[in-house]
């Protein structure tokens, strides 16, 4: 019997670039979103660039790309200033730090810039059916695993087989939702169980994969580049299951030597890497523990030569601080206080709603975060998201607040707890506290339970009420997914609204631009709406750089790649 011809030809462009085109000339869309969409869609970022640069009639290549640095020096070590977490398992890595360390060894097939726009990496191209329910990778050929084996199809779908399996506690079972069908049964808390649907992704030939969705998902490359969806090999489980026991990898670095809270040790393989030339012969990842002075100490005692993040309180410090370079990173990083709708008193959304009624997110800027960043709405979609739909703005009613306890029969006022962790700073405490002072003048007495960081991850999920710092995704649509479809792992507010999944459902799946952001409005509403958070703001991130470090590039999600820095 002859072979199948697959629909989609690698020759293909998708009708939606001359959408987009049409869209940008219009003045319909911002180069940004052109630039995003088109790439998605499987033409080349160059190619995008190009286009954009023709239709606006000015060349846009220089502003938004960053160029090669020229006469860069081979060798040197690089120290980088930050947690050292266990990071056994790729799939279920919860911290941006441990990917940051594992993707120098193992890979993903795209990488989303610091532009947010997505470009090949282990999948060298793809292209999407009109309809976005069929995608093909094609893999690049010619890449060695570090033990010696080639990479393939046959690794791709192992990692999709396993994310997707309930059994991994993968947090990809929210992002890969259109992967996904409900077998009819409950887990234990009630929620339904998910599993793979049939031929999901499939195996076209050693270099081709395709997968197949229930529903169309534009963002499907974007999604690919999501910190726990790193390429492992595809004996991962046959060969122990943990990565730093057997750290192979398609990367062009190793792991030799791994301390959880001391350090990790990466050094240059002698084996030639398919991306080119890698100029540092060795980073070093060092932990110096929870406070931030000893971060600032390091870098200006050149312990270290740059850090993971900068916390606010060392801010104006490093700024002063010669031979260091403060980088500002716009990103929609950000923390929401959650409340967990099934447990008491958060069943009832009338107390919801007035802990919700009671913030300021103006003051909660101003004093929590220094007024650096946005305001947000309590929906966790940011105003510089692509499919952002303006809400009207929320204002404090405190006597709403005390109008709907009463109704929820505490007309008295109510005793609440909230764990903070400061994972991500003192600024996570500090919110809670302008949270807990406007929440005293309805009656609602906020107590504030400081728990130590590792404590915090371990009850996360738990929790009736907590502030969890959640990190920047190019597209709100990513996090809505993986942090309030009803039953995912990250689902910590145990949110289980089957309108807002089907609504999240028909925006993840809408081409047009505009067209997606009137859906958004729907998304937006029901989260507003059913106040399962207190969400104030977005906020800016910051990092430190000594002047000897050469291209470094900052990343909204904090997604450090150091293939292309070196020492000066």
């Amino acid at each position: 019997m002859a072979e199948k011809k697959d629909k989609l030809s690698t020759k293909r462009v998708h009708p939606g670039v001359e959408e987009m085109k049409k869209s940008l000339t219009e003045g319909k869309c911002s180069r940004r979103e052109f630039l995003r969409t088109t790439t998605l869609l499987g033409i080349s970022a160059t190619t995008a660039y190009g286009l954009a640069s023709k239709i606006l009639g000015e060349d846009i290549l220089p502003s938004l790309i960053s160029t090669a640095h020229a006469g860069q020096k081979k060798g040197g070590v690089l120290k980088f200033g930050m947690m050292v977490q266990e990071m056994a398992d790729p799939a279920t890595y919860s911290w941006t730090e441990k990917s940051v360390i594992a993707r120098h060894i193992i890979e993903y097939l795209v990488e989303t810039g610091p532009d947010n726009i997505t470009r090949p990496n282990l999948a060298e191209s793809w292209e999407a059916s009109d309809d976005l329910k069929t995608w093909i990778f094609h893999l690049r050929k010619g890449v060695k695993w570090s033990n010696g084996d080639d990479f393939g199809a046959d690794d791709v779908v192992f990692n999709f087989t396993r994310w997707l399996d309930p059994k991994t506690g993968s947090s990809n079972l929210g992002l890969f939702n259109a992967m996904l069908e409900d077998t009819g049964e409950k887990d234990a808390k009630g929620n339904p169980i998910k599993r793979m649907i049939k031929n999901a992704v499939e195996k076209v030939d050693d270099h081709t994969v395709k997968i197949n969705l229930k529903s169309a998902v534009l963002s499907m490359p974007e999604n690919l580049y999501n910190y726990p969806t790193g390429i492992v090999h595809r004996n991962f489980e046959k060969e122990g299951g943990d990565f730093t026991k057997n750290p192979i990898g398609t990367g062009p670095y190793a792991l030799t030597e791994f301390k959880v809270g001391e350090i990790a040790v990466l050094k240059k393989r002698n084996a030639p890497y398919w991306g080119g030339e890698v100029f540092l012969d060795e980073i070093r990842f060092i932990d110096l523990g929870s406070d931030p002075g000893a971060y600032l100490a390091a870098i200006a005692s050149k312990q270290v030569d740059a850090l993971y993040e900068l916390d606010l309180t060392t801010l104006q410090a490093a700024k002063n601080i010669p031979g260091i370079n403060v980088l500002a990173i716009p990103s929609t990083q950000t923390g929401v206080i959650r409340m967990k709708v099934t447990e008491k008193p958060f069943t009832d959304k009338r107390v919801r709603q007035a802990v919700q009624k009671c913030c300021d997110v103006e003051r909660q800027l101003k004093i929590a975060h220094h007024g650096l960043g946005i305001v947000a709405e309590h929906h966790h979609v940011a105003s510089i998201h692509p499919e952002y739909f303006k809400l009207p703005p929320l204002k404090p009613d405190i006597a709403g607040a005390k109008k709907l306890l009463k109704e929820a029969g505490y007309p008295d006022g109510i005793e609440l707890t909230c764990n903070v962790g400061n994972t991500n700073g003192v600024w996570e405490q500090n919110s809670v506290a302008v949270l807990k002072e406007d929440c005293a003048k309805a009656g609602i007495n906020i107590k504030i339970n400081l728990m130590p960081t590792a404590q915090y991850w371990d009850v996360w999920t738990k929790a009736p009420m907590s502030l969890t710092s959640w990190t920047h995704r190019p597209l709100a649509v990513m996090v809505l997914g993986l942090a309030y479809r009803a039953g995912v792992p990250w689902n910590e507010s145990s949110y289980n609204n089957p309108a807002f999944d089907a609504a999240l459902d028909e925006a993840e799946a809408t081409f047009d631009v505009e067209s997606r952001r009137v859906k958004m409005e729907k998304v937006e509403k029901l989260l507003q709406d059913d106040a399962i958070m207190v969400q104030p703001f977005f906020r800016s991130v910051f990092t430190a750089v000594s002047d000897s470090v050469v291209g470094l590039e900052t990343h909204p999600t904090k997604y450090y790649r150091f293939h292309k820095v070196s020492l000066a």
